[in-house]
């Protein structure tokens, strides 16, 4: 899939794209910009006008120690055409798969994210996407509905854990951090994508541990640290989340990962 016309002209790049690696792989490079398919406006609206400052802040740090894509408006002032976002493309970067470092640089963007953003953004609480559907059911802010067979027993059994123990306060955090998170030339973590939530760092951290595991071949005995109190908690959010949210989850996997950390009874 390909941007039309349109959307180049919008962005005022040329038409002859080149497909990029990484993301879902819709992405792609015109000009000096990353188009990316399947924006929501609406998020865009209220979470880009955070996060280009906050970029530019950070790339005039010295020495610097985090680096956030610079999301990009079209020629008429919008964020998202025909539902293709920008960001401006940062050349020679290459992924992170290091998960000390995914979780330094979690830490790192959720302590800024603290510190610029104090109460939830007004449009953070109306999504409607899968996503926010099953964070809410983890947070046992829903009920879930419609739960396919092959997830319902595991996530019986992981509500069946949960209980009222403080996570930590809620804030403004990347809820998907594996897999968007690149070096630049340098070595500086450069963090792409972020996916809003308002949860507390922790939940946002034990996501990204579980998605390293299930995604990224990180040692599953990582999650040893994650087997009582808050952490626990934390990590079935986690894992209800994600069981809730994937298409065609690895139930199995996310089984054996669990019991790796000894989460599930």
């Amino acid at each position: 899939m390909l941007p039309s016309p349109d959307v180049f002209d919008l962005y005022a790049v040329p038409e002859d794209s080149v497909p990029l690696a990484g993301g879902q792989g819709h992405s792609v490079l015109a000009g000096d910009l990353v188009l990316s398919p399947g924006r929501s406006e609406h998020t865009a609206n209220w979470l880009n006008p955070i996060i280009a400052p906050l970029s530019a802040e950070l790339d005039h740090e010295r020495p610097r120690s985090i680096r956030l894509a610079m999301p990009i408006p079209t020629r008429d002032l919008k964020w998202v055409a025909n539902g293709w976002g920008a960001t401006r493309f940062e050349p020679d970067t290459r992924p992170c798969t290091d998960l000390d470092v995914l979780l330094a640089t979690g830490r790192l963007l959720h302590a800024r994210l603290a510190a610029k953003v104090a109460t939830a953004p007004l449009g953070i609480t109306r999504r409607n996407d899968r996503w926010a559907t099953a964070e809410r059911i983890a947070f046992g802010e829903s009920q879930p509905s419609g739960i396919p067979t092959a997830v319902g027993a595991l996530v019986s059994r992981l509500m069946a854990e949960l209980n009222t123990t403080t996570l930590g306060p809620d804030q403004l955090v990347h809820g998907d951090l594996a897999g968007n998170v690149l070096l630049d030339a340098t070595g500086i973590p450069f963090v792409t994508d972020v996916s809003p939530y308002w949860r507390p760092a922790l939940w946002a951290e034990a996501v990204c541990v579980l998605d390293a595991v299930m995604r990224m071949g990180a040692d599953a005995a990582v999650m040893g640290g994650w087997s009582g109190g808050a952490r626990r908690q934390a990590m079935l959010r986690a894992a209800l989340f994600r069981l809730l949210s994937d298409e065609n989850p690895d139930v199995a996997g996310y089984e054996r990962a669990l019991v790796s950390g000894h989460a599930t009874n």
